[in-house]
């Protein structure tokens, strides 16, 4: 279990290496603008809003709880900036990610991909747009049907104290599905079959997605994370998921 957890987040840190590969660097601007104009936001959101926020929850007479309440607030904005961002993200994102996914599985698999079109550009996927906002939707109603009951498990007392851990896995397991799917759907995979290789290889891809979630909840890394997300997920895809089907 734990081999195929590493053996899952050294795509990741591969993923840092294929980005800045010759054929591929152009196609990680847009999804590069993309995560730094969201997350650029949305800290500076928290950082104008928060403290305003905090003082009107308040009342005066309990303001010396401020320093205790800051904290919490702060890891309730991470988690919410963490699952709306990144859906959001990835939903701008999708028709470049899977052109950058594209360009990267030609790049591991340069013979295999000798006589295939590898003269996609952003003009053919935008036509293409509407197939792939089609199942960032289907991904967004399975994330959320599998969020609320969690969510509900997170304010019962008792039952809470374990619901840090389970966030965690289920961010990893969220963040896998997504980034798999750009590789998987250049190749008319459906979705209920990717989760269906995606639960043969459940640790490989849970150690994927664990790095990217580091990634996109940390400033300045999570500016990349969408890039390398995609360039992971694809190598993870072609190095191993692929001989699976």
């Amino acid at each position: 279990m734990l081999k195929d957890v590493l053996y899952g987040v050294s795509h990741v840190l591969n993923g840092f290496r294929l980005i800045k590969k010759p054929g591929v660097k152009r196609y990680v601007v847009v999804p590069t603008l993309i995560n730094l104009i969201l997350f650029s936001s949305a800290f500076w959101f928290g950082y104008t809003k928060l403290d305003a926020y905090i003082e009107q929850l308040l009342p005066t007479w309990l303001a010396w709880l401020e320093f205790i309440i800051w904290p919490l607030v702060l890891l309730a904005g991470l988690v919410v900036m963490f699952f709306a961002f990144t859906l959001v993200a990835n939903l701008l994102g999708a028709p470049f990610n899977s052109v950058l996914s594209e360009k990267i599985e030609h790049h591991l698999l340069p013979r295999e991909n000798k006589k295939s079109s590898g003269n996609s550009n952003y003009l053919d996927l935008l036509k293409a747009a509407g197939v792939g906002l089609g199942n960032e939707l289907r991904k967004l109603f399975y994330i959320i049907s599998r969020a609320i009951p969690l969510l509900i498990l997170s304010i019962i007392p008792g039952l809470n104290l374990i619901a840090p851990f389970l966030w965690f896995l289920f961010g990893a397991w969220m963040i896998a599905i997504e980034y798999l799917d750009y590789p998987m759907g250049n190749h008319e995979i459906n979705f209920k079959q990717q989760l269906e290789v995606i639960k043969q290889n459940r640790f490989k891809c849970l150690g994927m997605g664990a790095a990217l979630m580091f990634m996109t909840i940390t400033p300045i890394l999570n500016f990349f994370a969408m890039p390398v997300g995609v360039a992971a997920a694809t190598s993870l895809w072609t190095k191993n998921l692929k001989s699976t089907i």
